[in-house]
Parts: structure tokens; sequence; C-alpha cells
């Protein structure tokens, strides 16, 4: 069935399904983050070992999305994404049969390449299926829905591990991927307009125009900064609740579900500031951020409580979530008739960036305590507001450079 010529029952079922798959990428990330603890215990191994896990899945999915949109051009999008959603069940219930670690991060690349074709199908579902008044209305509600993952998933992960173990996490990632294929298989179809055939050559020549251009490449070096900001809690944060504040699971995913709310508060307020300057409000948000972080540092040598860490977390996440949305709705206009290309290669690097920070966070030392976090937000934060105030140095060159040539 194709769904350009379905029943608008059947569309709005696909929909419904669409809206369901959409926050599959935040279940993958974040449903076991108040797992890894007692993964780490479980296992044998060390904390740095089972964060790993995480970058091995943020490295395949920033990959993958290099090349995916090309190939759901020319084979459509409704096999690939079935196979996908095979692929996520299949690699959840291995994660929950094994007990080595190198095993897991195996599956977790598995999952990284699987969860980016599910992404960017369903990404252009909405394009394909609807025309622009509807298009418009549904994209509207994309961004919301896709940030109940990141929220949602920590939440529920650190109930699955109270109440049963670090495996429940996996296997409700299997039972949510079959529930979609089952969904999907029995009510959707195929949505692709015109297939396209596969030019390399095309591609690769648009990708090295786009990397050329000096102020798109520092705006995705600054997305992944701003992205991994954040991840220094999903990263660290979870051993520090459980092993130094002595909390269990559940408060984990109670933190991370706060933090995921702040993110969404950045996004808003840079929508709400929309109209403002964009040079100066991404200099304040960058330099409130160093200030909240430095005064964090400063407080943890007296007050050392998870109250002050959360507190400091969730003003440091706006700043970050501020930031992302201004320089991502800013990247994306830079080729407005290669969207697209554009959008893929955004996605891909800024997950590639994100994937070598948390390596980097998990790789500086133990992070036992509220000044340890402090120091890792420090260690992303300042190399993202030197990217800022060049990117921005470079950008009024180039307004003085064209303003000289109009004269």
């Amino acid at each position: 069935m194709h769904l350009r010529t379905a029943t608008e029952r059947q569309k709005k079922i696909a929909t419904i399904i669409t809206f369901f798959t959409i926050p599959l990428s935040g279940f993958m990330t974040d449903v076991y983050l108040p797992s890894f603890p007692s993964m780490a215990k479980d296992l044998s191994v060390s904390e740095s070992s089972i964060q790993f896990t995480l970058t091995c899945f943020f490295l395949s999915y920033g990959f993958a999305q290099l090349f995916v949109g090309s190939v759901l051009d020319s084979v459509g999008r409704y096999k690939p994404l079935l196979i996908s959603l095979a692929a996520l069940f299949v690699s959840s219930l291995a994660v929950t049969f094994t007990d080595e670690v190198w095993l897991i991060s195996f599956w977790r690349i598995v999952q990284g390449i699987g969860t980016a074709f599910v992404v960017v199908a369903k990404r252009a579902y909405f394009v394909d299926v609807y025309d622009t008044e509807r298009r418009k209305h549904y994209l509207s509600y994309f961004t919301i829905v896709w940030s109940c993952g990141p929220i949602i998933a920590p939440f529920l992960g650190g109930y699955l591990e109270e109440l049963f173990n670090w495996q429940a996490n996996f296997y409700f990632l299997a039972i949510y991927a079959a529930l979609l294929f089952i969904a999907e298989a029995v009510f959707s179809g195929e949505t692709i307009r015109v297939v396209k055939k596969f030019n390399l050559k095309k591609t690769t020549k648009l990708y090295r125009v786009m990397l050329r251009n000096r102020a798109f490449v520092l705006g995705i070096l600054i997305l992944g900064l701003a992205y991994s900001v954040v991840m220094v809690f999903n990263i660290a944060g979870p051993f520090v609740v459980e092993q130094h504040f002595n909390f269990n699971p559940v408060v984990i995913g109670y933190c991370t579900l706060i933090l995921g709310i702040s993110w969404m508060i950045g996004g808003i307020l840079s929508k709400r500031f929309n109209f403002y300057p964009f040079a100066p409000k991404n200099k304040f948000a960058v330099i409130v951020q160093l200030a909240l972080i430095s005064l964090l540092v400063l407080l943890s040598f007296n007050f050392d409580t998870l109250y002050v860490l959360i507190a400091f977390a969730f003003l440091i996440h706006i700043c970050s979530g501020f930031i992302f949305t201004n320089y991502f709705t800013n990247n994306m206009i830079y080729y407005p008739s290669n969207a697209g290309i554009a959008g893929g290669l955004i996605g891909g690097l800024l997950y590639i960036i994100t994937s070598f920070s948390s390596f980097i966070i998990s790789s500086s030392g133990e992070i036992i305590d509220t000044q340890d976090m402090g120091l890792r937000y420090l260690l992303i934060s300042i190399p993202l507001a030197i990217a800022i105030f060049y990117a921005l140095a470079v950008q009024l060159k180039r307004l003085k450079k064209r303003k000289l040539i109009a004269e």
C-alpha cells in the first residue's frame, strides 16, 4: 500500500504510529542511563566501559545519518524501516543474553544504525504524505513529540531497574520495537513520492561544498558541544547520584526527567526570543552558562549535595537548549534547496562530535562528586564559548565584506 493513495482513515492511523515512532531515538539512548551503576557492578567492568556503550551508539548513529537519507531516497522508506525495526528488536534481546561488555557495545552500534534509518524515514514521512498546510501542522508537533523520548525514557528506566534489573530496559526496547514493527506492517506502507537514483558523486560534491562553508561547519561544532554539555550528566550523573549521594535508580530517573524538561525550556525560550539579534543572545547565553558552572564549582567546596547539583544543572541545560535551538535553526537555512542532505550532515556530524565528547568525559578520570561534575561541565562549556565567539566573529567579518562589496 502507498500512503499517498490511501484513505484518510489509513493515513490517520499511519500518522499516529509515526508519532509513537518519533521518540524511539530518545528511548534508545536514555532508557538505560539509570542502570549504568548496576550494569558496571553486574558485569564486573569499569564505569568508563559502560559509558562507552553509549558512545558506540552515538558514533554509529552519527555516521549512519550521513548516508541514510540518500539510501532511503533511492530504495524507498518502508522496507528499510521494517528491516531496521526488526534489527532493533533482535539487538535489544541480544543485549539481555550477554554478560560481555564488548558484545553489548557491538549491539549498540547495530542499534545506532537501525535507529538512524527509522528516524530519517519518519522525519521524511510528513513531507512525503501531506501537502503544505497539513505538513506544517504536523511538523509543528515533531520536536515536541521527539522531546518526550529523552524526558520519559530515564524516568521509566529508573523504575524498570528498581523493580527488575538492567536487562528490563532492553526487554522494554525489544517490545517497543516489536509493537512498532507489527503496527507498521499491518497499518502503514510506502510514502516516498519519487524514487531517486542513488548518486554518490552528487552527494559527495554537495557535502564538499557544505564543509567548505566555515560558518556552517562552526555551527555544527557548536551544536555538538551544546548537546555534549547535556551529556555530562547523562554519562557521569547516574554514578554520582547512586554511589556518592546514595540514592536509588528511581531518583536517577527523576533527575534526568527534570533535566530533560530544562532542555525543552531552553528550546521554548529560543522560540520566544526568535526576533532578538542572533549574536548578543547567544553570547549572553554562553556567558551565563560559564558563570553558572564556575559558581557551581566554587559552591561545591561547601555544598556537595544532590539538590545543588540538579538546581545548577537545570539552569546550565536551559542555556544549552537555548543555544542548540538557535544554531540548529540558523544552520538549516544555509541550504534550503538541499535541506535533506544538509539535515543529514548536521545530524551526522552532531552525533559524531557528541560521541567524541562523551568519550573524553568518560576518560577524563574519576567523577565522584559535585565538584567533579562542575569541572566536566567546564571542560565542555569553555570550548563551546570559544566556538561561539569565533563563529560570531567569522559571521561579522563576512557581513562587513559583503557591505564593502555592495558599496
